[in-house]
């Protein structure tokens, strides 16, 4: 039985400054000056790409002048996966957690965040699912949340993100994750109606507290 994680809720925090928390963060728990962490953040309008192949950037369906006027900036990440969106009503969450020794397996990391989301979506009465051959939660196949991570030494950083009341027209940006065929959707839409946030990161500690403890 693993500690809890400490569950850190900053509220809207600017990509950069994330990043750069991430970074301090991994350290100190590689010396283990830390316990496991969660961070749960929202961000303003940014673009994130993974380090496939151009990280996505073929991906941007918008030219320069456009992301400048919607305020959209472009950041390179150093984790895995494709381009995707983060932007105001969306509930980001950046696990720093040292996998070693009883969870040094990549697809399971992957596949028990999944779990979480899964779980979150359940607790509002949807029945969202893994799609086969895709990284990510879906409902009736729209991406209800995006999943996109770094694991350095069996430590996690980067994470999840989960649409709960995102104004999806964003994601017209760009082809979410570099998948044409597929859309995407959030809680709010599902739902049809508004979603309080507070709650949805009070369920997702407690699912990622189930699931990681």
């Amino acid at each position: 039985m693993r500690a809890a994680p400490e569950v850190r809720r900053l509220g809207l925090v600017p990509y950069a400054d994330a990043l750069a928390l991430q970074k301090q963060l991994v350290e100190e728990r590689r010396h283990g000056t830390i316990g496991d962490v969660l961070l749960l953040v929202e961000h303003p309008h940014v673009l994130t790409l993974g380090v496939r192949g151009d990280g996505g950037r073929t991906h941007i369906l918008a030219n320069e002048q456009t992301l400048a006027s919607e305020g959209v900036e472009v950041y390179e990440t150093g984790r895995g996966g494709d381009i995707t969106y983060h932007g105001p009503g969306q509930l980001v969450g950046y696990p720093i957690i040292d996998l070693k020794p009883d969870r040094c397996d990549v697809h399971r990391y992957v596949r028990d965040l999944e779990e979480v989301l899964i779980r979150v979506a359940a607790d509002y009465g949807l029945a969202a699912e893994r799609v086969t051959g895709l990284t990510g939660v879906w409902v009736g196949g729209e991406k209800l949340a995006a999943i996109g991570v770094r694991i350095a030494r069996w430590i996690t950083s980067h994470g999840f993100a989960l649409n709960v009341t995102t104004n999806l027209d964003y994601f017209k940006l760009i082809v979410p994750c570099g998948i044409a065929d597929r859309g995407v959707t959030s809680l709010s839409r599902l739902l049809g109606r508004a979603v309080d946030r507070t709650e949805v990161e009070d369920r997702l500690i407690q699912r990622f507290t189930e699931v990681f403890s």
